[in-house]
């Protein structure tokens, strides 16, 4: 897969390669023909939701925890970042520090409240024109280089990169033609807009960073990337936050969870993409074949409606009924990320049913507090988890399936603490330090290039 890494970046990622971007020795990474120079501030673009935000809320997801991380990493190595945001509540300050080097900047576009993400391309001109406003305040040069998430944001990037003199690195975390070629059962297929969109911003981009090996595959086949403008980054996970720490019965003892119970934990966004479903009815078919696990199983559902979901944010609870285990499903509001990170603890197993996932940064999370994790065999998720070792993988989406992978913690409980112990080994080599590095060789690589594009423009 080196064929989709940047030639320059000196970040090399394969599919046995899950530690991040591989750091190359001084004395082979490929040395840039006159000055590699870094990037001292750079624009990063969040415009459907803010970094702000409470992941697990509204848009609010594992992009926002991306964000936050990698922002706040980057400023440790003295490379400063701006985020602009829409502004979805009045009388927010047209600017807060979010740490040292870390600026989040509120850009009015559109009503605060009320405006659904497919809304938001009628907004984007007057996105730009706040960005571009809070730009005209300095000295020119200000920004190095522009970073936008998500294909809104590539819009808005593409336009300030222009205007700027200044590459434009992107990631698409989600795209439009992976997402419709895995589509759950009744979900809403993403738009034409969106594709003819992520056409043009693979286009403009002078740099894409992709998860995996798997997704930079995905850009060139689904989208005709060019292979060498493709780096693959891993993300990372907080290792301070997300640990073994104190145990399972100590992290069950605050959430006021049974000691001895089977407790198969969903966190996320909930919505069809998602398929927290699909664990309800594996659980429903468990209790069919044993019902006297009913006194001692609990199915926590962790987090809000998002999406699709909200056209019927009551559809898991009525779904539960339905299948006669509202005893044993405890639904819960999104929660703040050290308090997640004790359901993680507390969990027997984590699991990800979903359609589509460009990387499951829940999954790494889950495993670097010591809980292993089941989950679809789909995007990243088979990087993220080590079949067999941390946990399992699943192909397809049939509840049976599901329910036969869950049946081993059942049967044997001792399973949750040694894929546990092996899971918080694996999510060791996922950390934000390295993930910060990797897209710094990229800034740099993109940069490098640029410039050498300028000069042959002007002879």
């Amino acid at each position: 897969m080196s064929q989709y890494v940047s030639r320059f970046a000196g970040t090399l990622a394969g599919p046995h390669r899950t530690a991040g971007p591989h750091r190359l020795p001084s004395s082979h990474r490929l040395r840039l023909p006159g000055r590699a120079r870094v990037p001292r501030r750079v624009a990063m673009l969040s415009v459907h939701t803010s970094p702000l935000h409470q992941p697990g809320t509204g848009d609010a997801g594992g992009m926002n925890v991306y964000i936050v991380e990698l922002a706040e990493r980057l400023a440790a190595i003295n490379i400063e970042v701006e985020i602009f945001t829409r502004a979805t509540t009045g009388g927010l300050p047209p600017a807060v520090e979010l740490s040292p080097g870390v600026l989040v900047r509120h850009v009015d576009a559109g009503p605060y409240e009320g405006l659904a993400k497919e809304e938001l391309p009628a907004q984007l001109c007057a996105f730009t024109h706040g960005v571009m406003r809070a730009w005209a305040g300095h000295r020119p040069g200000h920004y190095d280089l522009v970073h936008s998430h998500y294909w809104l944001s590539g819009h808005v990037g593409w336009l300030a990169a222009e205007r700027w003199g200044v590459p434009l690195v992107h990631a698409m975390h989600t795209m439009a033609k992976v997402k419709n070629a895995a589509l759950a059962e009744g979900d809403t297929p993403e738009p034409p807009a969106r594709v003819i969109g992520e056409t043009q911003i693979v286009r403009a981009a002078d740099r894409l960073i992709a998860n995996t090996a798997g997704e930079a595959d995905e850009l060139v086949r689904f989208y005709e990337a060019e292979p060498a403008k493709v780096a693959v980054v891993h993300p990372g996970v907080n290792l301070d936050r997300f640990r073994p720490a104190d145990g399972r019965a100590a992290a069950r003892a605050r959430l006021g969870l049974p000691a001895d119970a089977f407790i198969p934990v969903f966190a996320g966004r909930i919505q069809p993409l998602k398929a927290p479903d699909i664990l309800l009815r594996a659980a429903a078919r468990l209790l069919d074949e044993d019902p006297s696990l009913r006194s001692r199983m609990l199915v926590p559902v962790v987090g809000g409606p998002s999406g699709s979901g909200l056209a019927r944010p009551e559809g898991l609870q009525k779904l539960a009924a339905r299948l006669g285990i509202a005893d044993v499903v405890r639904f819960h509001p999104p929660v703040g990320q050290e308090r997640l990170a004790d359901w993680f603890r507390a969990a027997s197993v984590l699991v990800m049913p979903s359609y589509s996932e460009s990387f499951g940064l829940v999954a790494i999370e889950a495993q670097a507090a010591g809980t292993p994790v089941v989950a679809a065999s789909v995007g990243g998720l088979p990087v993220a988890v080590r079949d067999g070792s941390t946990g399992y993988l699943v192909r397809g989406h049939d509840p049976a399936d599901y329910a036969v992978a869950l049946r081993r913690f059942v049967d044997d409980p001792s399973l949750t603490d040694r894929l546990g112990a092996a899971a918080a080994r694996h999510a060791g080599s996922f950390g934000w330090d390295t993930a910060a590095a990797g897209t710094a060789d990229v800034y740099t690589a993109a940069m490098h290039e640029h410039r050498r594009a300028v000069r042959s423009r002007h002879g």
